[in-house]
């Protein structure tokens, strides 16, 4: 999907469709988290903080464990 900013006042705003909120589950009260790499633009909805620190602390224990072993299957 290609999509172009649209003028907000001062700013620029981006539309977003309706089945794309209904399918990401979001909402206006929604809130969103807005990042970048350097190159691209990232908008995700805020989900449940323990969820995320869970997911981060599992993650962290798979890379202790089976770190070298990925970085070898990575090159």
């Amino acid at each position: 999907m290609i999509k172009r900013l649209t003028k907000h006042g001062n700013s620029m705003a981006l539309v977003i469709e309706r089945g794309v909120l209904d399918l990401l589950k979001i909402n206006d009260d929604t809130p969103l988290e807005i990042s970048t790499d350097g190159n691209v633009l990232i908008v995700s909805p805020v989900r449940d903080e323990d969820r995320a620190a869970k997911f981060r602390n599992a993650l962290a224990q798979v890379n202790r464990k089976y770190g070298r072993a990925l970085k070898r299957l990575a090159e």
